[in-house]
């Protein structure tokens, strides 16, 4: 649920989320025990309108619209959940049940709901925080789906889902006086006993939810003197393959509901099992055994870099004299030419270090944060809790980055401590200014489309409050344990003039761009799962096989980071620190493009400016993340290849 929200917030004509229907039980009642056939009503159902003004014409609770409360997660995540008029009462079947009916449909609402049909809007539901499942049946397999769509459209007509066929799987207590279990999201985590021990009737917990939408055409006479969960006076034959309720302008819209419970052997343990089923496994094995044989192929080469030329090299380089070296020098690979340059100051030597201090905070915090969704402590179940755990580990992770940054700034000032301060204030700034920028533009649009996904300006400032009370300090304590410790020691002199660096053939960039499709290869196989989860609604829950990939995508950026070096060192090129960075870095470049594409290809339903623009700032938010973890990787890496080679070379 947590996932089709973000695609609602951020794209509108794809999530088809002008109406978010959320059914929730009450927190306090959720699973009390059936007693003299009193039945606890399942009233927390919610309508939300995406773009407010208008909304589209359905049906209101009589208590009023009401929000729920949200985490940070989900407020970033742009969920927002009220109540609506859908009423369950526990294990009692109902049919037949006459929700409202509208007023006739006014020119603007007509045009407006006709748009979000067009636009393949979607109902989200969700019963005690279980999204609903929607089965269809495609090329005899069955297909599952969060939700149902709002209408649908046969030879220019418009037709909407105006009766819902709701199906409750509901799992039977073993023991009938006293049960506890624990609960997850919105639920509440004890039955309480009951007060009559010679009771046989059993207690009931909610372990699935399914919908079937059909469009029904009601009769005009038999609603007149209809009220609200009232019987309707004829059988509703619900079949989901016809649709007669067609949308007319100045008709109303009449709603109806159907609620019937089933027991199953599911129990509450299982119950998510059906939303975090595994699809596609062979697929992301595949990606895996991918990634593997470009990690082999690349460690074949470093292993032949190091066995076979470094160290062959320096005991054949060794073993000479001096007028021997010389000639040999001429002969063999040129990195040993570049001694005296290979550690010279690199150009904006601030701005790499906080580049590298930051991109060590956000990959600390995605390994940490996918870490902990593989063993199950952020489950789909609770709505909010990734997003609020990675910001968590990000600001913890402050430290990290302040330490990281200054130390390799003390390292390429030769063990000064002078500015340290201030390369941790730009470590706290730098990917979090970005950020906010990038936020502040995207929302400012969402403002603009009186979207109900838009940050509230309260939670902005939350953020910026747990930025400079939480982030900044954490950060500036990491630079300051940074600043204590030794730097790392050169092992050879730099001369004070540079050496000439000869003339290539190409440009040496190219080979730098070029070197990011060794990790994007490794990766952009579950991309698509991850941009699927994100903009289409669909429950990413394969964090393990996620894991995985980001240990090889890992492995592969210091592989190929470390290759490149080690080719520029060989042509005389010591200008290596920017080469190394973008070398792993420049792999965002290809997600980037992959980005282009994915939206091109498979967002077609996308409509409007406003709705590419945010897609692309999103994307771009999240490139520049990557590029900034992959990037660190790739230099530290280089550095320590390059540290371990030259301080293997003696010299007078």
């Amino acid at each position: 649920m947590v996932a089709a929200k973000r695609e609602a917030t951020v794209l509108p004509s794809i999530q088809f989320d002008s109406t978010d229907i959320i059914i929730r039980s009450d927190e306090n009642e959720n699973f009390r025990k059936i007693q003299d056939l009193e039945f606890v009503d399942l009233r927390d159902l919610s309508i939300r309108s995406w773009i407010l003004p208008p909304c589209l014409p359905f049906c209101k609770p009589p208590e009023g619209v009401k929000d729920s409360a949200e985490n940070l997660g989900e407020l970033l995540m742009g969920d927002r959940i009220e109540n609506s008029p859908y009423k369950f009462k526990m294990h009692a079947n109902q049919t037949e049940i006459f929700l409202c009916q509208t007023k006739p449909l006014s020119s603007e609402e007509f045009k407006l709901l006709t748009s979000r049909i067009d636009e393949m809007y979607q109902v989200n539901v969700i019963l005690d925080n279980l999204p609903a499942i929607r089965y269809t049946r495609k090329d005899n397999f069955l297909v599952r789906w969060t939700g149902y769509p709002l209408g649908i459209k046969v030879q220019d007509t418009y037709y909407v889902f105006n009766h819902l066929k709701f199906t409750v799987l509901v799992h039977k207590y073993e023991e009938t006086n006293v049960a506890s279990v624990m609960g997850t999201g919105d639920a509440a985590e004890v039955i309480p006993s009951v007060n009559k021990p010679e009771s046989d009737i059993p207690g009931y917990i909610v372990v699935g939810f399914e919908v079937t939408p059909c469009s029904v055409q009601h009769n005009a006479q038999s609603l007149k003197n209809l009220k609200m969960y009232e019987k309707y006076p004829s059988t509703i034959a619900c079949e989901s393959n016809t649709v007669t309720m067609a949308i007319k302008e100045n008709e109303p819209v009449a709603f109806s509901y159907e609620v019937s419970f089933v027991e199953s052997d599911i129990k509450w343990p299982s119950r998510w099992d059906a939303y975090l089923k595994m699809e596609g496994a062979k697929v992301h094995w595949f990606s895996i055994l991918n990634s593997l044989m470009v990690i082999t192929f690349l460690a074949g080469i470093v292993l032949v870099i190091f066995l076979r030329t470094v160290r062959r090299d320096l005991t054949h380089y060794e073993e000479l004299d001096k007028e021997a070296q010389a000639q040999m020098n001429e002969e063999l690979s040129g990195w040993k030419l570049v001694v005296s340059d290979v550690f010279r100051i690199p150009t904006y030597p601030a701005l790499l270090c906080v580049m590298v201090g930051d991109g060590v905070q956000i990959l600390g915090m995605a390994m940490v944060t996918i870490l902990f969704a593989a063993l199950g402590f952020m489950s789909p179940a609770s709505r909010g809790t990734l997003l609020t755990g990675m910001l968590f580990f990000y600001m913890v992770l402050g430290i990290l980055a302040g330490y990281v940054a200054v130390r390799l700034w003390r390292t390429i000032s030769s063990g000064d401590q002078k500015g340290w301060a201030s390369v941790c204030w730009k470590v706290a700034c730098f990917f979090p200014g970005i950020a906010f920028f990038i936020l502040f533009i995207l929302n400012f649009l969402l403002w603009g489309s009186h979207s109900t996904g838009a940050i509230p300006f309260s939670l902005f400032v939350i953020l910026i409050l747990l930025w400079f009370c939480v982030s900044v300090p954490l950060t500036l304590v990491g630079g300051y344990f940074g600043a204590k410790a030794p730097h790392i020691e050169y092992p050879v002199r730099t001369n004070q003039i540079p050496r000439e660096i000869p003339a290539q053939k190409y440009p040496s960039w190219l080979l730098v761009l070029g070197a990011g499709t060794l990790p994007f290869g490794t990766l952009f196989i579950e991309l698509f799962f991850i941009m699927s989860s994100i903009w289409m609604g669909r429950v990413y829950y394969v964090f393990g096989f996620l894991f995985i990939v980001l240990i090889l995508l890992v492995v592969v950026c210091a592989e190929v980071s470390l290759v490149l070096t080690y080719m520029h060192l060989c042509v005389e090129d010591w200008r290596w620190w920017w080469k190394s960075f973008f070398a792993s870095g420049s792999v965002a470049l290809y997600i980037f493009l992959y980005s282009i594409n994915y939206l091109v290809f498979d967002l077609k339903s996308l409509s409007g400016p406003v709705s590419a623009t945010l897609y692309l700032g999103y994307s771009l938010f999240m490139v520049i993340a990557i590029m900034l973890a992959t990037g660190t990787v790739g230099l530290l890496s280089s550095f320590w290849f390059v540290h371990y080679l030259f301080s293997s070379v003696k010299l007078d």
